[in-house]
């Protein structure tokens, strides 16, 4: 076996989550079987050589941060950072790792910067983070004292980055990343918020996307929504020809405006739009620890508010919304 996700199956069993019982470990067995990444059984073999120990100190709730500089001896650190340097590319963050700095492609603590005083406090809800990447965000929600994150996202490489934090922060509990797409969930309706960060513009179909966070949440519960988005009115949308920012697999960037609508015609009450930020160059970029291409790299040389294929250069736009059912 790749994984073990019996912790989790325990931890579901006592709680409001018991019903996904039903589905969630034949889709989780049908994925170990297949593991289709090849790189999965080395990443693996890297991963079980980072210790679990319960670090001397963590801080979540204003970064994360794990442990203390000059806590490891030197041999150990350069040791751990070529183990973690193994997991490239990163791309969610920051973390700091026993005075390891992993400086992640996305400045992400900007974004839930954005988020936060905007969402209604995480303090005992059980949350879900749809596309969450590494898990960076359920980390921040983890230090809001939610009673329980699940994330969702398909990369084998983001579960095996998301497990490292979590081996190195003692095995903690409190967040579970699951390697599925949103589309595999059963109407749970089990969730206090649901977040969707970077992901309706990787649907073929938004409406639907839209239709299967609500059917994650509870009655009142709240859905926090944040994609690419352009400028203009209700009827706006730009729908790329081919790539936009030499990404592959975009389909709809509405605007916020557009997006508003969309929400509220699929039942959703109370919808606002809470921030609308340009992605700066400063906050998507090339490091060390992600060395490939990186947004600079993706914008026309000569008009940076246009990417190389003549489109609007990447606006974001965050939305906040009720489910009344």
């Amino acid at each position: 076996m790749l994984f073990d996700f019996s912790d989790f199956y325990q931890i579901i069993a006592k709680n409001r989550l018991s019903h996904w019982l039903n589905t969630l470990p034949t889709q989780l067995t049908v994925w170990q079987k297949e593991h289709p990444h090849g790189q999965l059984p080395r990443w693996i073999k890297m991963l079980n050589k980072i210790p679990t120990t319960a670090p001397s100190s963590a801080e979540l709730k204003d970064e994360v941060r794990i442990g203390e500089s000059g806590e490891l001896e030197r041999g150990q650190s350069e040791k751990l950072e070529n183990l973690l340097q193994h997991f490239h590319p990163w791309r969610k963050g920051p973390y700091q790792v026993h005075g390891i700095h992993i400086d992640t492609e996305w400045r992400s603590d900007w974004k839930w910067d954005r988020v936060l005083p905007h969402i209604s406090p995480l303090k005992g809800r059980y949350v879900l983070d749809v596309g969450c990447g590494n898990g960076y965000h359920m980390w921040r929600m983890v230090g809001q004292e939610a009673e329980m994150v699940v994330g969702i996202d398909p990369s084998e490489l983001f579960l095996i980055q998301f497990s490292a934090i979590k081996r190195l922060l003692g095995n903690d509990q409190r967040a579970h990343l699951l390697p599925l797409g949103i589309e595999q969930l059963p109407k749970l309706q089990c969730f206090d918020t649901v977040f969707s960060m970077g992901v309706l513009y990787h649907r073929r179909s938004p409406i639907d996307h839209l239709i299967q966070l609500k059917n994650q949440l509870t009655k009142g519960g709240e859905l926090v929504l944040e994609t690419l988005v352009i400028d203009g009115d209700e009827q706006d949308v730009l729908v790329p020809t081919d790539r936009y920012g030499q990404m592959r697999n975009v389909w709809f960037f509405p605007s916020a405006k557009a997006l508003k609508l969309w929400l509220e015609k699929c039942g959703f009450v109370d919808v606002k739009i809470v921030d609308e930020t340009e992605t700066s160059l400063a906050e998507q970029r090339s490091t060390s620890w992600m060395r490939h291409q990186s947004l600079e790299d993706y914008l026309d040389p000569n008009d940076k508010s246009k990417t190389i294929e003549g489109y609007p250069a990447p606006k974001r736009a965050i939305l906040i919304a009720k489910n009344p059912d």
